[in-house]
């Protein structure tokens, strides 16, 4: 199983409810998991420190995310980063060893997404730098309940202007739900992901080749999202403990 973090387990600093029994119930029932989060304003460590604080427990190794995805091609490729995250994000990126050649790394970098730095990133995609975005997302729920955009409309502007598309490397990335699902030495066939996201989450994980895809009504859900996408989820159900018992029912 794949589980999404923000708007599946919880919302801001607060756990959706039944979340954490529901984590419980799954791994009692035998189910490997791992957690797959496209979130780019938080470090590893701090992800797994909130998880912590919700009493959800999961281990370093579960959990995925596009930082982590990140560094690894960055290290694969040779490649310094340019970095255009939010200031939160930037200990992930530490320690990383000079390359011959340079990557713009495009994260949610909020009040960083100004004139200036939008500007300095495609100064460096216009003189060759590779082009990464460590999530393309439309918007997320932000602390006061209302959508906000997301990094994917500033990775939008800076393809339009440089005339080139970005290397997703978080969700709706193929490779992102099948690196997640190696660790666990599972088939996409036999996989099942559960997300708020009818795009990044639902579509992506049918699109990787993922069996089922389970779309819940909480988090950044709105009305009618399950008839925007092709594929269509596997079903929608109204949180994380129904997704749990809709699996739990099919084991």
């Amino acid at each position: 199983m794949l589980l999404d973090l923000a708007g599946v387990l919880y919302d801001g600093d607060s756990p959706i409810e039944g979340a954490a029994d529901a984590v419980r119930r799954l791994r009692e029932a035998g189910l490997p998991l791992r957690f797959v989060s496209n979130t780019t304003r938080s470090t590893k460590q701090m992800v797994l420190e909130r998880l912590d604080r919700l009493g959800i427990e999961v281990d370093a190794a579960e959990l995925f995310t596009p930082a982590q995805a990140a560094r690894g091609w960055l290290a694969a490729h040779g490649c310094s980063a340019h970095l255009l995250i939010h200031p939160d994000l930037e200990p992930d990126f530490r320690d990383m060893p000079a390359g011959e050649r340079l990557a713009v790394v495009v994260g949610d970098a909020a009040n960083a997404f100004d004139y200036a730095s939008l500007n300095a990133a495609f100064r460096a995609l216009n003189d060759g730098a590779e082009f990464l975005a460590l999530a393309d997302n439309r918007v997320f729920k932000d602390d006061d309940g209302k959508l906000s955009l997301d990094a994917g409309p500033f990775v939008r502007a800076l393809e339009f202007a440089c005339g080139r598309p970005a290397t997703v490397l978080g969700k709706p990335s193929t490779g992102f739900f099948l690196s997640a699902l190696a660790s666990m030495g599972c088939l996409p066939e036999d996989a099942v992901m559960v997300g708020d996201d009818v795009e990044g989450d639902v579509a992506g994980a049918l699109r990787a080749g993922l069996a089922t895809a389970l779309l819940v009504r909480t988090g950044k859900y709105r009305v009618g999202d399950e008839r925007q996408v092709e594929p269509a989820p596997t079903a929608v159900v109204a949180d994380i403990t129904a997704a749990a018992e809709w699996i739990l029912a099919r084991v």
